[in-house]
């Protein structure tokens, strides 16, 4: 005789259990669902926008091919990315590029945090007008402002070095000086768009745990590393992405102060230099081709070592 082999009857709270992971479930379905139709239109209009030039560039990338003279397109291969990446020029502008998004994105977050901060203790009363001051940077738009520094730190109008008792400092003139306006201005125009995005998640911190921490006699900065930080983790790497894949497309601030003089060029710019002024689309398809992979690494890095559900996060 072969032994049958039995399982026990379920139980009543074996019941409840399964009851409660399909109910769970369901819920979970329910907001993919609901998530799909609301950011659905939205994803498939960016998709349908960006999808062809994407595609468009890489497929130009492959070509020998001049605006000046269309006739002669040939196809080449690979031979523009090695171009590129045996030229010194690629990894001069790709080291500013990382250098002014280093700079930039620190500064920012560090600034952001006490702002986001100063917005969030501020009276119920006053928030709104704090909130609005501090967003009026981040209202002007990047060439407009880009125009104001050059403006400001020029040696014929600018009133810096007149303010700071310099004398006749030309800003632009040097790599170091230039590369600090430019990260200066970024970081006057995009800081408050990193405040803004960590209050969000600021205002997810629950006050419970706050409290008990004081109670525990734990000090403000003990607080701030071990509740705070930890709960915010979602909204940091959020905020952290986004700025990071904004500064590390640079192009306004660099275009309007220095024209990627000085060595101040970035990827961005030597894309443009490639594509617009020598009109050599297959080298400059092949630039911007290498940008969006720098970016998507980036990403990718970027949601990996956070390791970050943003499907359960609350910031």
């Amino acid at each position: 005789m072969t032994a049958v082999e039995t399982r026990p009857a379920p139980t009543g709270a074996d019941d409840v259990v399964d009851k409660g992971r399909a109910r769970a479930s369901d819920r979970v379905r329910a907001e993919r669902r609901l998530g799909w139709m609301l950011a659905g239109p939205a994803f498939f209009v960016m998709l349908a926008v960006t999808l062809y030039p994407i595609l468009q560039a890489t497929y130009d990338s492959l070509f020998d091919y001049r605006l000046t003279d269309p006739d002669n397109r040939s196809f080449v291969g690979l031979r523009n990315y090695w171009v590129i990446l045996t030229d010194q020029i690629w990894w001069q502008a790709f080291a500013v590029t990382v250098l002014i998004t280093v700079v930039t994105v620190v500064v920012e977050l560090v600034l952001g945090f006490a702002l986001a901060m100063v917005m969030h203790k501020v009276l119920t009363r006053l928030r709104p007008f704090v909130r609005a001051a501090i967003l009026i940077p981040y209202a002007i738009i990047t060439v407009v402002s880009a125009f104001a520094w050059q403006y400001a730190f020029a040696i014929e109008t600018g009133f810096v070095n007149t303010w700071l008792g310099l004398g006749n400092v030309d800003w632009f003139g040097e790599f170091g000086t230039a590369i600090v306006v430019i990260c200066l201005s970024e970081i006057w125009k995009t800081t408050p768009f990193i405040s803004l995005l960590l209050l969000a998640g600021l205002a997810q911190v629950p006050e419970d745990m706050q409290e008990a921490a004081k109670v525990d006699g734990a000090t403000w900065w003990e607080r701030f590393r071990r509740v705070t930080v930890p709960a915010m983790k979602a909204s940091i790497m959020v905020a952290l992405l986004f700025r990071t894949l904004d500064a590390f497309r640079v192009f306004d601030n660099i275009f309007i102060m220095t024209n990627g003089a000085q060595g101040t060029a970035s990827v961005s710019i030597l894309a443009y230099r490639q594509t617009i002024s020598r009109v050599e689309i297959g080298l400059g398809s092949a630039v911007s081709v290498l940008l969006f992979l720098s970016v998507l690494l980036i990403a990718i890095g970027f949601i990996k070592g956070f390791k970050v559900d943003l499907a359960r996060g609350k910031g």
